[in-house]
C-alpha cells in the first residue's frame, strides 16, 4: 500500500462520501432498523435488499458495507469526483473494467461527536479475507468499548498508544488540543493518516514500540487498546500479539504510562490478566503499579475460562480448529497456562491518574450489566478519591444522593418473612450497590445537606442504640469512605 496515493485521494474521496450522504444516520435510515441489525450480526441479505435502487449511497452501502463486487460504472458514478483507476491505484479498490470491490474496510461512526469515517482491512466477516500478520484492526469491540469507556472532558494533549486503524485518535480530537498516536506497524499509520485525512483532522502519527516513540514526554491523557491477547509470547499478528508472555502487555503498560503523564492527567487502558490459582487477581494487578504518585481505578468486567479464551483468539485468527496443527497450536497454548497455574483471564478498563502522593489503588469486579458509560465516571470516581483524601470524614456533612435507594431482601421462615440483606444502591452510573446492617441504614437515614457533622450523629446514634461511640465511629468512617467513594452519598 502506498501511503501517499491513498492520502492523495483522500480529498475526492470526502467530497464523495459527503455528496452521497454516507454518514451513519442515513445509512441507519436507508437500511431500517431490522436490516441495519443484521448487518451488524454479518447478515447482509435483509441490508441488500434495502439498498437496491436507492441510488449512489446504496452502492457505497453495497460497495464497502456488505463488500459485494459492484458494476464499475454506477461505483464510478458513486465515487465522483474521485477517479476509480485512482482509487484502484491507491489499494481502496481492485478489480477490472467491468467490475470493483473494496480492498479496504471504509465505515462511518458516530462515537459522540459526529459523523466520523474509518479505514481498515477487511474483517473477512462477509468476504473471505486472509489475516494479515500487519492487519490493520477495524471498528470492533473492544474499540467500541474503549471508546465508550473514554472520558471526553476537554484536555490538551492526547496519547493515543497502539492506534491501529486511529480511531480513538480521532475520536480524541473531539476534545483535545493536540493528538499523538503511535504504531508499531507502518500499515496501522498509513490506515491511521488516511482516516484523519478524510476527517480533515490533524494528528501527529509517529512509528515505535510502546512508550519509546514519546520517550521524555507527557500528556494529559493517555488512551491505549493495546496488543493484551494473553500467550506464550509468540507474535503471529500485531494487532493483538505483543510478544510477551501471559500478561505482560498489560504489566508493561500499566506499569509505566504514569510516566508519561502530566500532574493530574488521567489514562484509560484496555487490560486483560491473567487468574492465577492461590493469587487474587487484584493483588496481582496493583503490584504493577508504583507505590507512589498515580491513583488507579481497576475495573474487571469478565472473566473467560482458558477453553474459552483459547477457542475466542484461534477463531480471530482465521484457525481451523480441524487442521492437526492449528490442534497442536492449542495444545500448546493449554499447556502454557497449565504450567503457568492460569486458571481463567480477567479482561477490563484500568483509569490511571498522575498524583504526587502515595498511590491508591481499588481494583474490583464490575460483571453486571449497567447502561451509563464509565469515561465521565472515571473522572468524578477521581475527584472523589481526592475529596477523602483532603477531608476529615467524621466533621464532614454528607447526604445520601437522590437515586441512592435502600433494598430489603425477605424470604419465607419460620415465623414469616425475615431479612436476608439489606443494601444500598445506586441508580446510576456503575450501579454500585453495598451491604449495610441497620445501625448502617439508620446512620445514612440520618444524613442531611443542612444536618449534623457525622460524628455528632454516630454520638445521637450510639445513645440511641445502646452502643459504644467510638466503636460506632469505627465503623462508620470505613462505611461513608466506602459510599463516598462509589459515589452513593456526597460530601455537602
Amino acid at each position: 500500500m502506498d501511503r501517499d496515493l491513498l492520502l492523495s485521494i483522500c480529498p475526492s474521496l470526502r467530497s464523495a462520501l459527503t455528496r452521497c450522504r454516507y454518514d451513519i444516520d442515513n445509512v441507519r435510515e436507508l437500511l431500517g432498523t431490522e436490516a441495519h441489525a443484521a448487518l451488524g450480526r454479518s447478515e447482509p441479505v435483509a441490508a441488500r435488499r434495502a439498498s437496491r435502487d436507492a441510488g449512489d449511497l446504496g452502492v457505497l452501502v453495497r460497495l464497502f458495507l456488505l463488500q459485494d463486487t459492484c458494476p464499475a460504472g454506477e461505483v464510478a458514478a458513486a465515487l465522483a469526483p474521485l477517479d476509480l483507476d485512482a482509487a484502484v491505484a491507491a489499494g481502496l479498490l481492485e478489480g477490472d473494467a467491468d467490475c470493483v470491490r473494496s480492498a479496504l474496510d471504509l465505515r462511518p461512526l458516530d462515537a459522540g461527536g459526529g459523523n466520523l469515517w474509518v479505514l481498515s482491512d477487511l474483517d473477512g466477516a462477509l468476504r473471505p479475507s486472509p489475516t494479515r500478520p500487519d492487519h490493520v484492526l477495524g471498528v470492533g469491540q473492544a474499540s467500541l468499548s474503549l471508546l465508550q469507556a473514554t472520558p471526553v472532558d476537554p484536555v490538551g494533549s492526547v496519547l493515543d498508544l497502539g492506534t491501529g486503524c486511529g480511531v480513538q485518535a480521532i475520536h480524541a480530537t473531539e476534545y483535545a488540543d493536540t493528538v499523538t498516536a503511535t504504531d508499531i506497524t507502518p500499515r496501522c499509520l498509513t490506515l491511521a493518516a488516511a482516516s484523519a485525512a478524510l476527517n480533515e483532522l490533524d494528528l501527529e502519527l509517529l512509528e515505535g514500540s510502546w512508550f519509546e516513540p514519546v520517550a521524555g514526554r507527557h500528556f494529559d491523557r493517555i488512551v491505549a487498546n493495546p496488543p493484551f491477547v494473553v500467550s506464550s509470547g509468540q507474535v503471529e499478528h500485531s494487532y493483538r500479539d505483543s510478544g510477551l508472555d501471559l500478561d505482560g502487555a498489560s504489566k508493561l503498560m500499566l506499569s509505566q504510562a504514569a510516566d508519561h503523564l502530566n500532574p493530574g492527567g488521567t489514562a484509560c487502558i484496555l487490560a486483560s490478566w491473567v487468574h492465577i490459582e492461590g493469587q487474587d487477581w487484584r493483588a496481582r494487578v496493583a503490584s504493577w503499579l508504583p507505590a507512589h504518585g498515580v491513583d488507579a481505578w481497576i475495573v474487571q468486567r469478565d472473566v473467560a475460562d482458558p477453553a474459552l479464551y483459547i477457542g475466542t483468539w484461534l477463531r480471530d485468527g482465521d484457525a481451523d480448529q480441524r487442521d492437526p496443527a492449528v490442534a497442536v497450536r492449542a495444545e500448546d497454548w493449554f499447556d502454557h497456562f497449565a504450567r503457568n497455574g492460569v486458571e481463567g483471564v480477567g479482561f477490563g478498563f484500568v483509569y490511571l491518574r498522575r498524583t504526587d502522593e502515595p498511590s491508591d489503588v481499588l481494583a474490583e469486579d464490575l460483571r453486571h450489566a449497567f447502561t451509563d458509560a464509565l469515561g465521565p465516571e472515571s473522572i468524578d470516581y477521581f475527584a472523589r478519591l481526592q475529596w477523602l483524601r483532603d477531608h476529615d470524614v467524621l466533621e464532614s456533612r454528607f447526604r445520601v444522593r437522590a437515586d441512592t435507594a435502600l433494598e430489603r431482601v425477605f424470604l419465607p421462615g419460620e415465623e414469616g418473612w425475615a431479612q436476608v440483606v439489606a443494601r444500598v444502591h445506586r441508580g446510576d452510573g456503575p450501579a454500585w450497590q453495598h451491604e449495610v446492617d441497620d445501625l448502617a441504614a439508620n446512620l445514612l437515614g440520618g444524613l442531611r445537606a443542612d444536618g449534623l457533622q457525622l460524628v455528632d450523629l454516630v454520638g445521637l446514634l450510639a445513645a440511641a442504640h445502646g452502643e459504644d461511640e467510638d466503636e460506632l465511629a469505627a465503623m462508620a468512617v470505613p462505611l461513608m469512605q466506602g459510599l463516598v467513594r462509589h459515589g452513593l452519598v456526597e460530601p455537602v
